[in-house]
């Protein structure tokens, strides 16, 4: 199934009785590149989450958040260092005596100094961390595929509708292909026929020319491999996997065949034609650099 390299999702977990909330938002890239943003205490375990991302996603700039929220269990418990607060005391003491200030040090200024009060935090347990976050983002993974499926399917129809375009171009150029050739040789040995009577050709080296010319202008060969390319798209499109890059080398298979074909047969009659096969595979590249 062809996945989008586009999507969102969010999921939530509680830990420690915390709402942790984990955000995934991927864009178009042509490997995978993940940025995972952890909390501080929480970095160790970064490795097993992307190893658990690579395991859903393949290609695509993956960033993923996770968030603290607001707590729901039992506040912590605040700690007093009675000994730091008693060293700020006598240094303000020391202070006041020195400056022969009577500006004492207040409690409310005391308890906001650095080390005299703090909320005492049990050590968590990483490994059960670990667990509710890889399972949250287990889930979360499952949303984002899921919708980047969704984008997937529409973008697999609308790459479709440009093959069938381009096919249905190439027709027309196949119709006018040989009867083209047939015209062109036809003027050419009329040209050359002028030439022989003016000064003197063979006729084995009039015959040569003119079969020169007319192999440079067969697409015979050109027109077979575009059908093989379109055919082979189709069925790459139809695969249950990751499409993205292979589509992206066939589109460059397509392109060169469509401009061999623009190079050998430059009549009017086919130019218009040749045009839209362009523009049909640029708009089929341009999509492909979505998908996965």
């Amino acid at each position: 199934m062809a996945k989008s390299m586009t999507g969102f999702a969010r999921n939530t977990a509680s830990i420690a009785g915390k709402t942790v909330t984990i955000e995934i938002s991927s864009v178009n890239h042509r490997f995978l590149d993940c940025s995972i943003r952890l909390p501080g205490p929480w970095v160790s375990i970064e490795t097993s989450l992307r190893e658990c991302i690579k395991k859903h996603v393949s290609r695509g700039k993956l960033n993923v958040f996770v968030r603290h929220g607001r707590g729901t269990g039992i506040t912590p418990p605040i700690h007093l260092d009675q000994e730091r607060a008693m060293q700020y005391i006598e240094a303000s003491r020391k202070l006041m005596h020195e400056m022969r200030s009577t500006d004492a040090l207040s409690l409310n200024t005391l308890i906001t100094l650095d080390g005299v009060m703090s909320t005492v935090e049990e050590e968590p347990d990483m490994k059960a961390v670990e667990n509710i976050l890889a399972s949250a983002l287990e889930e979360a993974l499952g949303q984002l595929n899921d919708m980047r499926a969704r984008e997937g399917n529409a973008l697999v129809e609308a790459l479709s509708q440009h093959l069938k375009a381009l096919h249905k171009s190439m027709t027309r150029v196949e119709e006018r292909a040989s009867e083209l050739t047939a015209s062109h040789e036809e003027r050419l040995r009329r040209r050359m026929e002028e030439i022989n009577a003016e000064v003197g050709v063979k006729e084995e080296r009039l015959a040569m020319e003119v079969a020169v010319m007319a192999e440079r202008m067969d697409v015979t060969e050109e027109l077979v491999r575009l059908k093989a390319h379109i055919e082979h798209a189709h069925d790459i499109m139809a695969a249950d996997s990751a499409i993205g890059r292979d589509l992206n080398f066939l589109t460059q298979e397509m392109q060169r065949e469509v401009n061999t074909l623009g190079a050998k047969l430059r009549s009017v009659d086919t130019s218009r034609d040749i045009i839209e096969m362009k523009g049909e595979v640029e708009k089929f590249r341009e999509q492909v650099q979505n998908i996965e």
